[in-house]
């Protein structure tokens, strides 16, 4: 039987951001999305803000979205850096997604906005693991368009969108991960 230490390290470590080219055409149970949010809401928090809010994006939503962010690509860039590959690309993830859910972070005021996106940055991490526990791809995306986005998910004036977190089931075979070794990462002052 496998320890505690070894589930979670084996789950951490296969954690692969899996792109929407790759999601076959299998819908997420609604069960499972929430299995994903819930594990967020255990992220730590300084003073309890809680700062994580979500938006949960399917079926026709995700349309939506898609032709929201071509048309904030096609407002904010001069025609002459207009791509048309780049304008279709935001069609096209969309579509390849059976979910997406717009990572957004309450500002409380009363601790820095850092310590809050650190907070929703953490709560994503859960995300990010539940789903690799439950064989669902994913990857939090964080193009510029997302600042526009307030509108389109009715977000608050003390919100603010920092990210799109794309889910689907996937076929990919595991990867070796590409990481130096911790050791050129960490010093110890002992004496």
């Amino acid at each position: 039987m496998s320890t505690t230490y070894e589930i979670i390290s084996k789950v951490i470590k296969e954690r692969r951001s899996i792109f929407p080219a790759s999601y076959i055409k299998k819908e997420i149970p609604v069960e499972v999305i929430n299995q994903i949010l819930e594990t967020a809401n255990y992220a730590p928090t300084h003073k309890l803000t809680q700062p994580w809010r979500f938006v949960v994006i399917r079926k026709a939503g995700l349309g939506k979205l898609g032709e929201e962010l071509g048309r904030l690509y096609k407002d904010m860039v001069s025609p002459q850096q207009f791509l048309q590959k780049k304008y279709d690309s935001f069609a096209e993830k969309t579509s390849q997604s059976d979910c997406i859910i717009a990572i957004n972070m309450q500002l409380s005021g009363k601790i820095p906005e850092w310590e809050e996106l650190a907070a929703v940055a953490c709560a994503v991490q859960n995300m990010a693991l539940t789903a690799e526990s439950l064989q669902v791809g994913a990857y939090w995306s964080s193009p510029p368009l997302i600042d526009y986005l307030g509108d389109f998910l009715s977000l608050s004036e003390n919100e603010k969108c920092i990210g799109l977190f794309y889910m689907g089931y996937h076929n990919e075979k595991p990867w070796a991960p590409n990481r130096t070794a911790i050791e050129e990462k960490v010093r110890w002052i002992e004496d």
